[in-house]
C-alpha cells in the first residue's frame, strides 16, 4: 500500500491545514479533463473561488494545491464580508496547448452536479471567454462577460483593492494615505499588474517593473516611459528607496531569500499564497517590514465576481472593494493590540466569523 502519511490525505483528514468538506476528484477521457474541486467550508454561504488552469508535475501536487487555494478563499471571503465560503478548482494540463471548448464544457458539467455547493469564476489560466463556455453547463459560474450577464475581468477591482490596502498601508505606517512621491515596485504586471500601475501613475507614484513576460514589460513601458524597468524580481526587491513591493504573480514570493534584503518598508501585493511557509510572516514584522495580508487586500476580484449572484452592478462593487482600506487598518490595529504580525491577525479575525457563523448553523 502506497505511503500517503506526508500526502495529501494526510494534510485533509489529520493537518491543521485541512478540514476541508469535499474534494471531488472528476475525469473526462473523452475530452481529456483532469480537474480537482476543494471546497473548504461552506459555514458562510456556497464555497466561491476561481479555476486555475496549469500545467502541474503531477496530481498530488495539483490536488495540495487545490486544498491549499480552497483553505486560502474561505479566508478571503469571511474577510471581504461576503456570505460565501471557499473553494477552489484546478484543472490539469498546459492551458495553451489543452484548453478546448468540449473540455470546458465537460468540467462545467461537474461543478453543476454540486449543485450549488461551489461556485467557479476565473483564476491564472483561465479567462472571461472560458467562464462563458462553462456557464453553458452550469449556472454556477461567475466572472462571465456582460454580453452574458456577468461582470467581466475581475483584474479591475483586484487591482483596485490592492490600491486601497497600499493607501491603509501607508495611513499607518507613515500617516498619511497619500502614495504621491512614493516608490512602488511591481513583480507581474499581467490581469492584475497593469491596473495596478496605472491606479499608481495616476496618484503621483514613482513605479518599477518586472515580469518573465518581456511583453507585458514593453506593453507598459511604452505607454508609459517614466515607468522603470528592473531586470527580474531580484533586482526589484533590491532597489534603494523602495517603500513599497508588490508581488503580483504566482506565490511564495516571501521566503527565506527575499525577505532579508527587501529594501521596502511595506509589501502590498495581488499575488495568492505570498507567504512561502509559516514563520515568514515573523521574518517581516522582526525587519520592520509591514505585510498588507494577500488574501484581503486581493479580494476587490472576488467581490466583483460574488455581485454577478445578485444582478451585477460596478460602482456597488467598487464601493465594497474600497473598504478594503479600512478592513486593512483595522487588521493593523489588531496586530498592534495583540502583539502579532498582521497575517495572523487578519487569520483569527476571518476565523472568528466563520466560527460564529458555524456556531449558529451556517448560513
Amino acid at each position: 500500500m502506497t505511503d500517503v502519511s506526508t500526502g495529501v490525505l494526510h494534510t485533509l483528514f489529520h493537518s491543521d491545514q485541512g478540514g476541508h468538506e469535499q474534494v471531488v476528484l472528476c475525469q473526462d477521457r473523452k475530452s481529456g479533463l483532469k480537474a480537482v474541486i476543494a471546497i473548504h467550508s461552506t459555514a458562510l454561504g456556497p464555497a466561491l473561488g476561481g479555476t486555475r488552469f496549469y500545467p502541474y508535475a503531477g496530481e498530488e501536487e495539483a490536488v495540495a494545491d487545490a486544498l491549499n487555494l480552497a483553505r486560502g478563499m474561505s479566508y478571503k471571503n469571511a474577510m471581504a464580508g461576503l456570505d460565501h465560503g471557499g473553494g477552489k478548482a484546478v484543472i490539469i494540463g498546459d492551458p495553451d496547448r489543452d484548453k478546448t471548448e468540449e473540455l470546458l464544457l465537460a468540467y462545467g458539467r461537474f461543478v453543476a452536479s454540486l449543485g450549488g455547493r461551489y461556485v467557479t469564476a476565473c483564476d491564472v489560466g483561465t479567462y472571461v471567454a472560458d467562464m462563458d463556455v462553462v456557464a453553458r453547463e452550469c449556472r454556477w459560474t461567475t466572472g462571465r462577460s456582460p454580453e452574458n450577464g456577468g461582470a467581466g475581468d475581475s483584474s479591475v477591482l483586484t487591482a483596485y483593492g490592492v490600491y486601497q490596502g497600499m493607501r491603509a498601508s501607508a495611513q499607518h505606517l507613515w500617516g498619511d494615505p497619500s502614495l504621491r512621491g512614493r516608490t512602488v515596485g511591481i513583480a507581474g504586471v499581467g490581469k492584475v499588474g497593469h491596473h495596478l500601475v496605472e491606479h499608481l501613475l495616476e496618484e503621483g507614484a514613482e513605479v518599477v517593473i518586472t515580469d518573465v513576460r518581456q511583453e507585458a514589460v514593453w506593453r507598459i513601458a511604452d505607454k508609459h516611459p517614466a515607468v522603470g524597468v528592473a531586470a527580474d524580481t531580484a533586482a526589484l526587491i533590491e532597489i534603494e528607496g523602495l517603500d513599497i513591493y508588490a508581488p503580483c504573480a504566482l506565490g511564495g514570493a516571501l521566503n527565506d531569500e527575499s525577505v532579508p534584503v527587501l529594501t521596502a518598508s511595506v509589501v502590498c501585493g495581488a499575488a495568492n499564497n505570498q507567504l512561502a511557509h509559516p514563520g515568514v510572516e515573523k521574518d517581516l514584522a522582526d525587519r520592520g517590514i509591514l505585510y498588507a495580508p494577500d488574501y484581503v487586500v486581493n479580494a476587490g476580484g472576488v467581490i466583483q465576481v460574488a455581485d454577478e449572484l445578485h444582478g451585477f452592478d460596478f460602482d456597488r462593487c467598487r464601493a465594497k472593494a474600497a473598504k478594503i482600506f479600512d478592513t486593512t487598518l483595522a487588521i493593523f490595529a489588531r496586530a498592534k493590540d495583540d502583539g502579532i504580525p498582521p497575517a495572523a491577525a487578519a487569520d483569527r479575525i476571518a476565523e472568528q466569523r466563520m466560527h460564529e457563523a458555524a456556531t449558529a448553523g451556517g448560513h
